[in-house]
């Protein structure tokens, strides 16, 4: 009897259809899908890499949307990262902001010691300064207009506080050298003040009214072909003549 039942047990089961696998799960077949979408979504950085890549996903920003676009969820979705990594490296807006204006005045500042390096005469010496600031200004809009937005900055961190201040110090040794005088930054003479500021008014006054179209109708009325550059160089060659030291 009990090989019988056996028998009749083996033929019974073999009768029985194989069973089907055991379906996954939706939930548990999405994990994968789900992982891999988030792998995309957030760009994955080294700690020291994180600071510069959100950086430059601000500079990114900043030239596409304009100063009202720029903010921290909006760097965070350009850089790829979760929207708490910038607060974590700047703090606040203000904070990312100013370390970004720090390193336009870097920027700035490298365009205009190389263009007067290039230089071989005083009078390209006296126009590469100002030609470089305004080509800077004409290739990083946004950059510039945040540079001089001073009530959105915080001048007490150290990088845009040496920053800038090294700007001020290229400019007033270019009108040092065009007076034929050492300029101090921390001590200035009212005529040295004056010369400084006259300098930077009119190149910043010409900057804006170029970057606003608000120089068109100048350039209209001159000789077809005229360019902003032509006509600024005109500008300086008038200022500085009879200024220049000997070659």
């Amino acid at each position: 009897m009990a090989k019988s039942n056996t028998t009749a047990d083996t033929k019974g089961e073999t009768a029985r259809p194989p069973r089907a696998p055991k379906r996954t799960t939706s939930t548990a077949a999405s994990r994968p899908a789900r992982r891999a979408a988030s792998a995309k979504a957030e760009t994955p950085y080294h700690h020291g890499a994180l600071r510069e890549a959100l950086l430059q996903a601000a500079e990114r920003v900043l030239e596409r949307d304009g100063l009202a676009g720029l903010t921290l969820r909006a760097v965070a979705r350009e850089a790829g990262v979760s929207h708490a990594a910038p607060t974590h490296h700047f703090g606040d807006l203000t904070g990312l902001v100013s370390e970004l204006a720090a390193i336009g005045f870097r920027q700035f500042n490298a365009a205009m010691a190389s263009a007067c390096d290039a230089a071989t005469s005083p009078l390209e010496r006296a126009l590469a300064r100002p030609k470089a600031y305004v080509a800077y200004a004409q290739a990083h809009p946004g950059m510039y207009g945040l540079m001089f937005r001073t009530e959105r900055l915080d001048y007490s961190r150290p990088s845009l506080h040496e920053a800038a201040e090294s700007s001020f110090a290229g400019l007033a040794n270019a009108i040092g050298a065009m007076r034929q005088e050492p300029i101090s930054g921390d001590a200035l003479t009212i005529e040295q003040g004056a010369a400084i500021a006259r300098a930077w008014s009119m190149v910043h006054g010409f900057t804006m009214l170029l970057l606003d179209g608000r120089l068109e109708d100048i350039l209209e009325r001159l000789p077809d072909g005229t360019t902003a550059e032509q006509l600024l160089e005109a500008i300086l060659k008038s200022t500085v003549a009879g200024k220049l030291p000997p070659a």
